[in-house]
């Protein structure tokens, strides 16, 4: 990878280590609401978390010369990736967290957010 590809994905790493450091935090840092009921804003964020990390990781991708075929088969892995990572922060959180625990729905929020950058980023870019 040269330097100028590395540079474009300088967001992705920036925002993935962020997110990485808000893992860490105590559990009770995080306020705890709810919208209409029973939608907590917890799933919109992970979702928008999430979703974030892959426009960022994906775009790059999208605004290069690569094949449109290759560019949907590196959306997919990072999708996929992303969607694993979530699954990994659950159980960050749930083991070594402080007031957090593993919650399946924020996977799947998690999961959410990565396929609908994948969805963006397939129709915008090939």
């Amino acid at each position: 990878m040269n330097r100028k590809t590395f540079i474009r994905f300088t967001p992705g790493i920036a925002w993935f280590i962020i997110v990485t450091v808000l893992l860490f935090a105590p559990g009770n840092e995080f306020p705890s609401t709810k919208w209409f009921g029973d939608i907590q804003v917890d799933k919109l964020v992970h979702a928008g978390v999430f979703g974030l990390m892959g426009l960022l990781f994906m775009i790059p991708i999208g605004i290069s010369s690569i094949e449109k075929r290759k560019k949907v088969l590196y959306f997919i892995e990072i999708a996929i990736v992303i969607s694993l990572w979530g699954l990994a922060s659950e159980f960050i959180q749930k083991y070594w967290a402080i007031g957090r625990n593993f919650d399946l729905i924020d996977w799947l929020a998690d999961s959410v957010g990565a396929a609908i950058a994948f969805v963006f980023c397939k129709k915008k870019y090939t």
